[in-house]
């Protein structure tokens, strides 16, 4: 194994605390002869037990072996592949390293584990080779990428030559992207010594915006923005306010779900993170994705500032927000920061045009180019809401009589009319709670 990872290139990078060079100097040393037999067993199961947590972590399944491999080229960030995500199989002087590395990958699919296992009395390897993995929810696991990569595994299993194993996974670089940004929809913030300042979020939710009933303008608004963005046209900033409950947030997330595949990513970001706004853009400024920054709840008290660190992003400096970056927001409020009789007076105790200060604050909302409202809606659009949600569980055997009742009981019992207290209406006679 040793003889084929040292002659890597341009993957050399996956590094030499991973899982293949670890094995790698441990093979290196069998060969050799220099190794203490138990000491040696002990490094081998230490890499099995790391190899065990990546698949579990990502649901990995029959052979871990090759989706290990394959998942260290897809998250394999380099100048090859990511040229490769932009413009898929190139010409280039850089290809002759590239297929040179694709045919040890495809050796190191093939190894043969038998002489080491014979040698030291071990089976773990022949186990890796033929796993059967405990069915998971995929809460546990991040399906996104396990799909992928058990995918370029399979087709990389199957390569005659090293011009197939090329345009396979170049096609995967292209279509799917490479590293974290390329196999994942969304992240938040979080110094995470593996992922840097933007860690995955592994789980996210399937709703479209069919799921939302109603608000058809509202939605179709949010539709034409995204669409110009991820097509690369002008679009500007978007804030969706209105009241609790409506939809806003469910509008974006099901925004993510709609355009993922066509290079849309969402990264999360709360109000005490805004200080990391100029960080997160440098390193996704580059990348050949278009990121919404979502924003959810937005709203700022009197003595808060951070509202300072949002209008220096949207506006710019020297260095202007790039042209794959947009802000995505929700509020309760349409102006974001609370307002204030103080704020209406043009003389205070502490400041002398208070005014001014209060124009600042709510200057803020002018630097959304796309402002959407969702109101609360109607006791008729709240029973329509209830109607089309109840037809995706048909074991709610209520009439359309007994059902709107029911609603309606519901909705002056728990906080009023809105899309939210229709969902958590049918949730509840969906569990099979009557009462």
């Amino acid at each position: 194994m040793y003889r084929l990872t040292s002659k890597l290139v341009i993957y050399r990078n996956i590094g030499k605390d991973s899982i293949l060079f670890r094995l790698s100097d441990i093979f290196s040393r069998f060969d050799r002869g220099q190794y203490v037999k138990e000491e040696l067993i002990t490094e081998i199961y230490e890499q099995i037990h790391r190899l065990l947590e990546i698949s579990t972590r990502y649901g990995f399944d029959k052979n871990l072996w090759h989706n290990y491999l394959a998942f260290q080229l897809a998250m394999s960030e380099n100048p090859f592949t990511l040229v490769s995500e932009k413009v898929g199989a190139n010409e280039g002087t850089v290809n002759a390293f590239a297929k040179a590395d694709f045919r040890i990958f495809k050796e190191l699919f093939d190894f043969d584990f038998s002489p080491i296992e014979e040698a030291l009395d071990i089976h773990c390897f022949d186990v890796i080779l033929h796993y059967r993995a405990v069915v998971k929810s995929e809460q546990i696991f991040n399906k996104s990428v396990s799909e992928k990569v058990q995918c370029l595994s399979s087709q990389i299993e199957a390569a005659g030559n090293e011009e197939e194993l090329y345009r396979i996974i170049t096609d995967f670089y292209r279509s799917y992207g490479v590293g974290k940004f390329g196999l994942n929809k969304a992240f938040r913030v979080s110094e995470n010594e593996e992922f840097g300042i933007l860690s995955p979020i592994t789980t996210t939710g399937d709703m479209t915006l069919d799921d939302l009933i109603g608000y058809e303008t509202q939605k179709q608004k949010l539709i034409e923005n995204t669409e110009a963005f991820v097509h690369g046209r002008e679009a500007n900033n978007v804030l969706l306010f209105g009241d609790a409950g409506t939809g806003k947030s469910t509008s974006i997330k099901a925004i993510l779900n709609q355009y993922y595949a066509q290079g849309l990513r969402m990264i999360e970001v709360y109000k005490h993170e805004f200080q990391y706004l100029s960080q997160i853009i440098s390193e996704i400024k580059n990348r050949n994705y278009r990121f919404i920054i979502f924003m959810d709840d937005l709203s700022f008290e009197e003595f808060e500032i951070e509202y300072k660190y949002l209008k220096a992003v949207i506006e710019g400096g020297l260095e202007t927000k790039p042209e794959n970056v947009l802000i995505y927001a929700t509020s309760n409020r349409r102006h974001l920061v609370r307002e204030t009789w103080s704020d209406r007076s043009d003389m205070s105790q502490d400041e002398l045009h208070r005014s001014d200060t209060m124009q600042e604050k709510l200057s803020l909302v002018a630097r959304f180019g796309v402002s959407i409202g969702f109101y609360r809606p109607s006791q008729k659009e709240y029973f329509e809401i209830v109607t089309e949600l109840a037809k995706k569980y048909p074991q709610i055997g209520f009439s359309q009589e007994e059902l709107l009742l029911k609603a309606n009981q519901w909705e002056l019992s728990h906080g009023g009319i809105s899309g939210r207290t229709a969902q958590q209406f049918i949730n509840h006679l969906a569990g099979g709670l009557y009462d």
